[in-house]
């Protein structure tokens, strides 16, 4: 069958095209993709080619399907998995398939599996590993969030303390303690925060950087200080170059000698080096942020790694059950990933949203596949309303959350253009 999508054929070379998928072999499934977000992961692929270590290396004649944020619907199934998985249903997927060793995964590797496009071919060794999640939320946007919202997951889980009694480490950010999330007003950092909030043993005070005000704003909006106050947690947004003695004034916020467990969301070397230095006894640096630079370094204080016991490691991606954590949070309204949405688009989209990510304002860039729509604003909705009821309509539903994307708002896109479901 015949599908549009977005493939890559090198450096900066992404072409929205219409292409023949295979038809499926008995150990395979057919998916029509919904909706993908755009990762800054993609936007690092785009730029390196055949350079990343896990795009193949005959992409100019084999290109890849980008995009791995992505939820639809089954359209078929391989007599394989016909005991496991039926037609219609919804879906999710854990994109991070580390399959026998292998660094193929969808949106980087394969040229029939990715998110930007209409219909993809699930191969056999997603659902050999679990990958393939039925979704029993009402909304698609909710399950390609899933993934993001993962990787957060995966980070807190990551973070680790140790006990000088017997050596073993306590996995997990420290229970009641102090919590900086640097850089932490774009969308992933966003999602971070509304993790921190619904945990059973959150931390005490939770202090969130970000050097844009229209940022911090935003944040302010959809994870008020006051919502975090009222299960006990002091929630602190702040702008460091605000401050007089910025240092200082940060490990002051901690309230005590600093943070047991700090986040690093730009990969940025003074940002690396200022966690360091504002670490407690025993405390964790989690540098989450992925730089393009293979050379990317920072200066560490091994003094105080050998001495104050701290602990400095990265993450990136989840597992299944950190997706399967996610997805249920989300559908029992424990978290809001719509919060990190700001603009929505259509297939036509992608391959500018994807080229141009580091250079568009907001956070997460939102796909639907089925459609075809220019990248847009939810802030601007209301405007556009004024001459176009598409436009109106969104703007009145998202108003109802705040500005933030909701399913009211989906079904109406969907059914603007004719996307059954």
């Amino acid at each position: 069958m015949k599908t549009k999508g977005v493939r890559l054929y090198g450096v900066d070379d992404l072409r929205l095209e219409e292409f023949e998928l295979p038809e499926i072999k008995e150990d395979e499934i057919l998916v029509r993709v919904i909706s993908d977000s755009v990762c800054m992961s993609t936007y690092k692929t785009v730029k390196q080619g055949k350079a990343h270590k896990r795009v193949p290396q005959n992409i100019d004649t084999n290109p890849i399907i980008i995009g791995h944020e992505m939820a639809g619907d089954i359209v078929k199934v391989g007599k394989k998995w016909a005991h496991q998985f039926k037609p219609g249903q919804k879906w999710s997927l854990q994109p991070a398939l580390n399959y026998k060793g292998s660094l193929a995964s969808p949106g980087y590797s394969y040229e029939f599996f990715g998110g930007a496009t209409e219909y993809t071919v699930i191969p056999q060794e997603v659902m050999e590993l679990g990958c393939l999640l039925p979704y029993e939320g009402d909304s698609f946007f909710e399950a390609s969030l899933g993934e993001p919202m993962s990787c957060i997951i995966g980070a807190y889980r990551a973070n680790y303390h140790t006990n000088k009694t017997n050596y073993e480490h306590k996995m997990g950010i420290k229970p009641g303690g102090s919590m900086m999330i640097m850089g932490g007003c774009g969308p992933m950092g966003l999602g971070a925060v509304d993790y921190a909030l619904q945990l059973e043993n959150p931390p005490k005070v939770v202090v969130v950087t970000d050097v844009t005000e229209e940022r911090i704003a935003r944040a302010k909006e959809v994870l008020p200080e006051s919502k975090a106050k009222e299960i006990g947690i002091e929630l602190i947004y702040v702008n460091p170059k605000s401050l007089e003695n910025e240092l200082e004034d940060l490990r002051k916020f901690s309230g005590k000698d600093g943070y047991d467990d700090i986040f690093v969301y730009v990969p940025v070397a003074s940002l690396v080096e200022q966690a360091d230095q504002l670490l407690a006894f025993d405390g964790c640096l989690n540098f989450f942020a992925g730089p393009t630079d293979k050379n990317f370094s920072a200066k560490i204080n091994m003094y105080n790694v050998h001495y104050i016991n701290t602990h400095i490691m990265g993450s990136t991606g989840g597992n299944n059950d950190d997706l399967l954590e996610a997805l249920d949070l989300s559908a029992k309204g424990k978290i809001n990933p719509s919060l990190m949405v700001t603009h929505i688009g259509g297939i036509d989209a992608v391959v500018d949203t994807t080229m141009n990510l580091p250079f568009i304002p907001g956070g997460k860039k939102l796909i639907y596949t089925h459609v075809n729509m220019p990248l847009t604003a939810i802030e601007d909705f209301k405007e556009l309303g004024k001459t176009n009821p598409l436009f109106k309509k969104l703007d009145e539903a998202t108003a109802k959350t705040a500005g933030c994307w909701n399913k009211e708002a989906e079904d109406i896109l969907l059914n603007h253009f004719g996307v059954t479901i």
